[in-house]
């Protein structure tokens, strides 16, 4: 990406390690600070959009008249774009130039949001959400791009420590952010938030981007099979993840159909792109060590990111009758404190082994999440204080040493297929993570009831003792028929039954968590010391 050719080539030699290396490196212009702050805020929407929808789902379902199942798509077509353009967004930087691809996008993305807000019925939503997604997509590689093009190697960790932000504390403030705007304006303010800090971006962007001429001519030498095989490849593998569950997984007709588009678009597409000779990815990257197991512990930690904000407010809502606002206000918690942690990461990356801070992160994460693993009735607000504390420092840790030792040495021609994948399997480890958990919860649920209800039978004398007292207080509340309020005795430990269920699988849901991210953690140890990748050779 010539337009975006780093100043200083020779910081790629500085040691992420401070101490070792300390050079004076010339000052940065502020312009160039300004672009990126620019497209982390940028970043910092895109993301946050994806999951300040997914907390006022229900009333959006039923303002624009979607039924529950169907209402889904809301979500998924938003993912379904935005996974399909960060890949993409690299070579179509090239084609059409930075600052123009940039701000085209970001002024897309605001006119869609509020057009999403005045959307009729269902069919608009789909489409404008689709369309909010690719436009809002482009603006998450792109900030990672520009941080490793743009920054010498010394101060890069500022960089992405700003794009950690969006990594991990939008995802983690977006029900917080929903929940409130949707109780207290209406839902439609979900997508007119996006307008404000999206005219800040465009005027930041506009302001500090070069010009550069387009190079249409690349479109002709585009890897366009690569493009429509990966396209269709990721819409159906996150069509997959999405419907799986309620439709019963490869019970469904719909769902083997398009597990076998995805699996051929997406074996083909890898064949391409390690074969042809200008590929839209470079495939070559993931076996550099750094990048190869970077790229396993980021679609781990996405899994874990996106899974924890997915089963959060499942729990509060199903088990503790939340509404949005109450869970919105349980997982400010964890993103809170994120933001006074993160601006504190690039130091303690100057001062300690990057690789220390990464294991710390996920050891605490994992940690947050086996404490949460014997829930029971009344684990609510109070409970969950600490775990969503020590989740928030673990997240806070992990975001920016990650990605500066997996990028460690990637050549400027190469950041764009750095960005693009790096960030594409984050997103990726959370479609599969929020699919993988429906299901175990599901599953879970009926293992628990099972064996909940062997112990809860008519022959034990404590449930026909329960059943009794039930009973009785029916009877004394209006019920003059004994078998009507005997009835609704069983039905009652029934309901006892199943909520007991839910919350144990509940219980399982987080163990699950907590394991991905210790694998994670293992992954993290295989990582080399950054200063050992000087130049981007080592392999």
């Amino acid at each position: 990406m010539t337009a975006l050719q780093p100043t200083l080539n020779a910081a790629n030699a500085a040691d992420l390690n401070g101490p070792q290396a300390a050079p004076t490196a010339p000052a940065i212009p502020a312009r160039t600070w300004i672009a990126v702050v620019g497209a982390t805020l940028g970043a910092f929407m895109a993301v946050l959009n994806i999951q300040i929808v997914n907390a006022s789902l229900a009333d959006v379902q039923g303002a624009i008249g979607a039924g529950i199942d169907d209402g889904g798509w809301i979500s998924t077509s938003y993912l379904i774009a935005e996974i399909i353009v960060i890949p993409l967004s690299g070579w179509l930087a090239q084609v059409f130039s930075v600052r123009k691809y940039l701000l085209v996008n970001a002024f897309l993305f605001l006119v869609f949001s509020a057009a999403c807000a005045l959307a009729q019925d269902l069919p608009q939503m789909i489409a404008l959400r689709a369309v909010q997604g690719f436009t809002g997509g482009v603006l998450i590689p792109m900030a990672f791009t520009l941080i490793i093009t743009l920054l010498p190697k010394a101060k890069q960790p500022i960089g992405l420590a700003l794009f950690a932000l969006s990594a991990t504390f939008a995802p983690a403030i977006g029900p917080t952010i929903g929940g409130y705007l949707t109780e207290n304006w209406g839902w439609q303010y979900i997508f007119y938030v996006n307008l404000v800090p999206g005219a800040i971006m465009i005027g930041m962007l506009y302001v500090s981007l070069d010009a550069s001429p387009m190079k249409l001519s690349l479109l002709r030498q585009g890897d366009w099979l690569g493009i429509i095989t990966m396209a269709i490849g990721l819409a159906a593998l996150q069509t997959v993840l999405e419907e799986g569950n309620k439709d019963d997984w490869f019970g469904s007709p719909f769902i083997v159909r398009l597990s076998v588009i995805a699996a051929v678009a997406l074996t083909a597409f890898l064949v391409i792109e390690l074969t042809v000779e200008k590929p839209l990815l470079n495939l070559r990257l993931l076996i550099r060590r750094n990048f190869g197991f970077g790229m396993l512990a980021n679609f781990l930690l996405g899994i874990a990111l996106y899974g924890s904000v997915f089963i959060l407010p499942q729990y509060l809502s199903r088990i503790q009758g939340y509404n949005a606002e109450q869970i919105g206000m349980v997982l400010a918690w964890t993103g809170l404190p994120q933001l006074v942690l993160i601006p504190l990461v690039p130091r303690l990356m100057q001062r300690f082994d990057p690789r220390i801070l990464i294991t710390i992160g996920f050891a605490l994460f994992a940690g947050s999440n086996f404490m949460n693993i014997y829930m029971t009735n009344d684990y609510a607000t109070d409970q969950l204080f600490w775990p969503n504390i020590v989740r928030a420092v673990g997240q806070a840790l992990v975001m920016a040493p990650l990605s500066a030792v997996a990028t460690a040495g990637i050549e400027p021609e190469n950041a764009g297929s750095a960005s693009g994948l790096f960030n594409m399997m984050r997103n990726l480890g959370g479609a599969v993570g929020i699919a993988v958990l429906q299901t175990v919860l599901t599953k879970r649920e009926q293992f628990h009831s099972n064996v909940l209800s062997e112990s809860v039978s008519l022959f034990e004398q404590a449930t026909r003792t329960r059943i009794a007292q039930l009973t009785q207080y029916f009877m004394s509340h209006g019920i003059a028929n004994q078998a009507d309020a005997t009835s609704r005795a069983i039905v009652a430990i029934g309901k006892i039954v199943q909520k007991q269920s839910f919350i144990l699988a509940f219980s399982d849901t987080f163990y699950l968590l907590g394991a991905a991210l210790i694998v994670a953690l293992i992954a993290a140890l295989f990582l080399k010391k950054p200063g050992h990748l000087a130049g981007g050779g080592a392999h």
